[in-house]
C-alpha cells in the first residue's frame, strides 16, 4: 500500500489535520483491516473500488463511494473488495462541527454520504474530486467546498478547542476534573460542550489520545514488552494498559502488534 499525507491550507489548519492518500492494487486474498479510535472523523473518496465494512450485528455493507465517518468508538473492521485509491481528509478533534448539517454525535460509528450530509453540494463535490487528476487539484476542490461552508469562523468553539489541545500535549494524561479546573469551566458543562462539537466525551478522547501514543510506540519500538510500552505511555500499570487496550482495539497488545499494526496505521491518527 502506498499512503501519503498532504497538509492542509493555512485558512483550514485549524479544522484539518492533514489530507491523505492510500493507493494498492487489487489482492487475491484481501485481508480485513482494524480501524481503531483515534479521535479524527474523516471524510473519504473512494476513488478505486470501494470498502466492505462488517457491522457490530455480525452483517455487513458496501460504504458509499464518499462519506463522513463519525467519531469511532470501538474497533471497526474493513476490507478492500478490489484496487484500492482514496482521498481523504483527516480532521482535528473538534475540526467537523463547523460544516456539519446534522449533530455529528449521530454520526458515531457510521460511514454517513455526503449527500446525507450536504444534500446536491455533496454530489458535486463527490463528483469534482473524482474526475481531478492531481492531489492538488483534489485539494483546492475540497478546500474550496469547505471554505464555502465556514462563513463564520466563529462558529468554533475556542474552550473546546484548547481543551483537545491541552489533551493532545499531555499524550492522554490527567483527568477531566484536571481540564476543567484549567479551562476554568464546570465539568458538567465541558462535556456538554464536547459531546456537542467532537461527538465523545473529554474522558473518551483523554484515553484514545493515550492509547494512540501507545500504538506510536508500538510502531516505533524495537522492543515488544507490554511492560515498558504501558510505563512509557505512563498507564498505572500493565493491566490497566491492556484493559483499555482490549477496550478500543478488541484485541490484546500483542495480537495487535503482530496482526494489525502496520495496516492500522495506514487508516488512524499515528503520524
Amino acid at each position: 500500500m502506498d499512503y501519503k499525507t498532504f497538509p492542509p491550507g493555512i485558512v483550514l489548519a485549524s479544522i484539518i489535520k492533514c489530507y491523505w492518500t492510500l493507493r494498492g492494487p487489487r489482492k487475491l486474498l484481501p485481508q480485513k483491516q482494524r480501524i481503531v479510535p483515534d479521535g479524527c472523523m474523516e471524510m473519504i473518496f473512494h476513488l478505486g473500488d470501494s470498502y466492505v465494512q462488517y457491522l457490530k450485528d455480525g452483517s455487513k455493507m458496501i460504504q458509499p463511494k464518499a462519506f463522513v465517518f463519525g467519531q469511532i468508538t470501538s474497533p471497526l473492521d474493513i476490507e478492500p473488495t478490489g484496487a484500492t485509491n482514496i482521498f481523504a481528509v483527516r480532521f482535528h478533534p473538534d475540526g467537523f462541527t463547523p460544516l456539519a448539517g446534522i449533530s455529528i454525535k449521530n454520526m458515531d460509528n457510521r460511514a454517513v454520504p455526503l449527500t446525507e450530509l450536504f444534500e446536491n453540494d455533496g454530489r458535486e463535490v463527490g463528483q469534482a474530486i473524482s474526475t481531478a487528476e492531481t492531489i492538488p487539484e483534489k485539494i483546492g476542490i475540497i478546500e474550496a467546498f469547505f471554505l464555502s461552508r465556514l462563513s463564520i469562523p466563529e462558529t468554533i468553539d475556542r474552550t473546546v478547542k484548547n481543551t483537545v489541545q491541552e489533551i493532545i500535549n499531555l499524550k492522554g494524561q490527567g483527568s477531566v476534573e484536571d481540564l476543567s479546573v484549567k479551562m476554568s469551566v464546570n465539568r458538567r458543562q465541558l462535556e456538554r460542550k464536547f459531546a456537542v462539537v467532537v461527538g465523545l466525551s473529554p474522558k473518551q478522547l483523554l484515553k484514545i489520545i493515550r492509547l494512540q501514543t501507545a500504538l506510536k510506540l508500538l510502531q516505533r519500538s524495537d522492543s515488544n514488552s507490554l511492560t515498558v510500552i504501558a510505563h512509557e505511555s505512563e498507564y498505572y500499570d500493565q493491566a490497566h494498559f491492556i484493559k483499555d487496550f482490549k477496550e478500543f482495539t478488541g484485541l490484546s497488545p500483542k495480537q495487535f502488534y503482530s496482526d494489525n499494526l502496520k495496516l492500522t496505521a495506514f487508516f488512524s491518527g499515528i503520524d
